[in-house]
């Protein structure tokens, strides 16, 4: 095989390899879940979690015996092997908890995100089909519009206050204080559950509007705690401000953080305040940020600086989106003893596939690092399918451990976006270079990348096509220095109509969560488009720019 070891490219078969060491997995064949395989890593931690507003701690045998008393109570009410079990709720010491005791059992659990709308919860639950639900008081009556008249059975995850009343789509079963503290009542039969087994059901927005369930296996998330083993070791501290519903954040703090030791003090919540006291506080080595919250380390820096101590810091983890070089170079200017090391993925492949481990490579700006452990990589010009080589752009194909079993009940999409032999297409062009490092040009695909969630246009444009005085519509992203991107949109009215912009926002933003909303509108009297009626939107993005 003549193979580069300096870009990882093999001529004879255009398919860029890991320069990284390889990570050790367990045989494909052995029967293993993932809580497992997590709580037989050998480490020397003893606190886990931390409720960064509260205090209360969870040690690690505390997790583990949380877990186990949960999985007990879980059984008890039913939950078996390849059952969906979906949890609704803000960050949480107890969300690994609910998260680990689901999955030892064969059982999957989805992740809402609880700033979404009823509706778009209805749809998760529609499709999903969960058996039981966890969430808040606060969150409860969102869950119980969402769920109609079903009666879904409701774990509490907090303290009940008398919340049955506002819960009629819904129906409380338990608390999860109380089952942490349960003493088992009976024995199970544990079923065996195969890698391969789906363990987590996370979903991913689509270009076609309609959100679509990826199925991570078992053994998906096992090949990530490996590849979090490689990259940073074990029994450091953090602070975790990102949703835990994204995979981003599941997949670290609710997963292979744990198998390595680490003490995770966890914010409900982002607001940088609180953020920088518990950095202060609970002296973290590291925090994982999204780019906006970068950004705004580096606008507030000056005060930042004057009013906290943030010295045991020294690496920042960046995902989501990329992040500039001028960003970059603010940011260490102003704090020049941390590093910030940047990271590319997919929920599709179980988040990371490409990563920076060391300073050296922090400094290859623009890029998100070398290909992952045991990660493959080809280059497929997008219009005639030919494998290209370094320094050549094209559309992203990636084989992995990590990439994902398929979308959920959907083999159409799966088999437009995995082909026979296990090649993932990301619908990202990209180009890798003469070192191997991967660098993320433009989107083929058309999701909007908001504040690190991703916003798919379709779904907007059939929010505003449902309008009566709107004839065509089309959404495209808005470059934000903050957010990264948001949605705008061009509109075509019915003629007559004088609808207004602030109309037309005000409509989008009472059926979306926050992050959906349209910030621009400006009105057209055509969309572009292409002959079978596709929306040509490098020419509104063109538009867009000129106008800027």
């Amino acid at each position: 095989m003549a193979l580069d070891r300096k870009s990882g490219f093999c001529e004879s078969n255009s398919i860029f390899y890991s320069k990284r060491d390889p990570m050790v997995l367990p045989p494909p064949n052995q029967h293993l879940d993932v809580t497992t395989f997590i709580s037989s890593q050998p480490h020397r931690g003893k606190t886990a979690l931390v409720d960064a507003v509260t205090g209360r701690c969870l040690s690690f045998s505390e997790l583990w015996l949380g877990v186990k008393r949960v999985a007990a109570c879980l059984y008890s009410l039913g939950v078996r092997k390849r059952d969906v079990v979906i949890i609704l709720s803000p960050n949480s010491i107890l969300y690994p908890v609910v998260s680990l005791a689901v999955m030892s059992l064969g059982a999957v659990i989805t992740t809402a995100n609880p700033i979404s709308t009823s509706g778009e919860i209805a749809n998760q639950l529609h499709d999903s089909l969960p058996v039981l639900a966890f969430t808040t008081c606060q969150l409860v009556s969102k869950l119980a519009a969402a769920a109609s008249a079903s009666k879904l059975p409701v774990v509490l995850m907090d303290e009940n206050n008398g919340v049955e009343a506002q819960a009629e789509g819904v129906k409380i079963v338990g608390s999860l204080e109380l089952m942490m503290e349960s003493e088992p009542s009976e024995s199970r039969a544990k079923q065996r559950v195969n890698q391969d087994d789906t363990a987590a059901l996370l979903y991913s927005s689509g270009t076609t509007g309609k959100s679509k369930g990826v199925m991570i296996t078992h053994r998906n998330l096992i090949a990530l705690v490996q590849t979090y083993r490689l990259r940073f070791g074990l029994e450091q501290r953090t602070v975790c401000t990102i949703p835990m519903c994204h995979v981003f954040s599941f997949g670290g703090f609710a997963t292979s953080l744990i198998a390595l030791g680490w003490t995770t003090m966890v914010l409900p919540k982002f607001e940088m305040s609180k953020l920088l006291s518990a950095v202060e506080t609970h002296r973290p080595t590291h925090l994982t940020l999204v780019p906006p919250m970068v950004v705004a380390m580096v606008n507030g820096a000056k005060e930042i600086n004057s009013k906290y101590d943030v010295s045991s810091l020294h690496t920042v983890v960046a995902g989501g989106a990329p992040l500039s070089r001028e960003v970059i170079e603010k940011f260490v200017k102003n704090y020049p003893n941390v590093k910030v090391l940047q990271g590319y993925g997919l929920t599709e492949t179980t988040a990371i596939v490409a990563t920076m481990f060391t300073k050296e490579e922090t400094e290859r700006y623009g890029s998100s690092g070398l290909l992952s452990p045991n990660v493959e990589a080809k280059i497929v010009d997008p219009d005639t399918g030919r494998l290209l080589g370094v320094d050549q752009t094209g559309e992203l194909w990636l084989r992995s451990p990590t990439v994902m079993k398929g979308y959920y009940k959907n083999e159409e999409a799966t088999a437009e976006t995995i082909d026979s032999e296990g090649w993932l297409k990301t619908g990202d062009l990209c180009y890798i270079d003469c070192e191997g490092f991967v660098f993320v040009v433009d989107r083929l695909k058309e999701l909007i990348k908001c504040n690190g969630y991703q916003v798919a246009p379709a779904e907007l444009e059939a929010l505003l096509l449902a309008h009566p005085e709107i004839d065509d519509a089309a959404v495209i992203p808005i470059p934000d220095e903050k957010a990264g991107q948001y949605p705008m949109a061009y509109i075509v009215r019915k003629a007559g109509s004088n609808l207004s912009e602030s109309e037309i926002m005000g409509f989008v933003a009472k059926q979306v969560s926050r992050y959906k909303k349209i910030r621009k509108v400006v009105f057209l009297g055509s969309i572009p488009k292409n002959p079978s009626g596709k929306i040509l939107r490098r020419e509104l993005k063109k538009l867009t720019t000129s106008k800027l």
